[in-house]
Parts: structure tokens; sequence; C-alpha cells
């Protein structure tokens, strides 16, 4: 087995921008990383509950139902999630949101358009890539 045909992670992507969600999930998913989209907060959160093993949540700021802020906000008073990393990704985020998500422990914040290198180098920072031992 290679290292790249382990699965890595479980992450959970969310944004109201379909486009941009499945660009980021292909993105990630050619990193190895397992993604699961969410276009809105209801949906992010089904997700969470059905899949205990998501390591990370990265969420838009801006959505029109619910924010990101509202989604970390809940997960930050959720017992068995409140310590999930977060990114969050924004492309009119101002200075209150950035108290707030440094309140909120966010991880990092990643202006759109997502400059994707430095994402990965987070990722994988985070997540190391699994190494294969070859004998």
């Amino acid at each position: 087995m290679t290292a790249s045909s382990l699965p890595r992670q479980q992450l959970l992507l969310v944004d109201d921008e379909e486009d941009a969600l499945l660009e980021l999930a292909e993105l990630l998913e050619g990193e190895g990383f397992v993604c699961h989209t969410a276009t809105s907060v209801k949906l992010a959160l089904h997700h969470l509950t059905r899949h205990p093993d998501i390591a990370l949540v990265i969420t838009d700021l801006r959505m029109p139902e619910e924010s990101g802020m509202s989604l970390i906000k809940r997960l930050r008073e959720h017992t068995s999630r409140q310590h999930l990393p977060v990114i969050v990704t924004s492309g009119h985020a101002d200075m209150e949101d950035v108290s707030d998500m440094l309140r909120l422990q966010v991880l990092d914040l990643f202006r759109k358009p997502i400059y994707h290198v430095r994402l990965l180098e987070t990722l994988d920072n985070l997540f190391p890539k699994p190494r294969v031992n070859v004998s």
C-alpha cells in the first residue's frame, strides 16, 4: 500500500457557494482527505452527527441562513466537539469577525479566493501525510 492510497483525515467543508465547495473538495480529496460537504450550517451539523470521525471543519463565514460563526459557536458549546479545529474562509471578514474568531479559537482564516498552497501547508502541518515503511 502506498502512502497516497492511505486515506487521511475526514474533513467537513461548509460553503453556500457550491462551485467553491466542490473545487475545494476535489483539491483536498486529491491530497488524500475524505471530504464531506455541506451548503448550510444545518447540513453541517447533520454531517457532524453522522460522522464522529470528522477531524476538521473548513467553513465559509457568510452564508444566507446561518453564518459560519454561528456554526463555530455551536461547536464550542458542544462538549464532544468543542476542541474540533476550525478554519474559516471569507471574502469579507471585518475586525469584529476576527476578534470573535480569536475568542472561539479558530485555527486560521483564509481570504477568498483561497490560496490553496497555504491551505495545504496548514493541513499538512496538522495532519502529516502517512509515511510508509519500505523494508
